[in-house]
């Protein structure tokens, strides 16, 4: 596994980011918080980091549920995953939602998502009349599923 060097500024009293173990995928971020969050069932907030990154150019960071919040709580991220583009400089936010029935509490340092990173690739178009067919061309939605 290749290893990427980021610059950060951590602007919160939580430490940073670390992986849990030696197969994490991703990085919990923590919130930075004031004063606790509450949130009512289906109600969405913008959860600061306290978090700056100064991410390569070539490479993104993807923002993604925690799953012990998912099923314990009901408490997800919205536009999942979130991608923070390497051009992007400001606090790192976490758009979380809840789908549960009851009211869930936010606090200070409560882990809330995970952050990823992967490399980005661009794309260069060629416009042209036709694109191959495959076995299942057009089908989608479900389409592999019935029979």
């Amino acid at each position: 596994m290749s290893e990427l060097t980021i610059r950060i500024i951590n602007q919160s009293v939580n430490p940073l980011p670390v992986y849990a173990t030696d197969g994490s995928s991703g990085m919990d971020l923590r919130a930075s918080l004031d004063a606790d969050i509450v949130l009512a069932p289906l109600e969405r907030c913008l959860v600061p980091t306290g978090l700056f990154l100064e991410i390569p150019t070539g490479f993104e960071a993807q923002i993604r549920p925690r799953s012990g919040l998912a099923i314990k709580q009901g408490l997800t991220c919205l536009n999942t995953p979130g991608t923070i583009d390497a051009d992007y400089r400001g606090e790192i936010k976490v758009i979380l939602v809840n789908l549960s029935a009851e009211v869930q509490h936010i606090h200070h340092g409560d882990r809330i998502a995970q952050m990823v990173f992967q490399k980005v690739e661009k794309v260069n178009w060629m416009e042209v009349l036709e694109i191959s067919e495959t076995g299942r061309s057009a089908g989608g939605f479900g389409h592999t599923g019935k029979q």
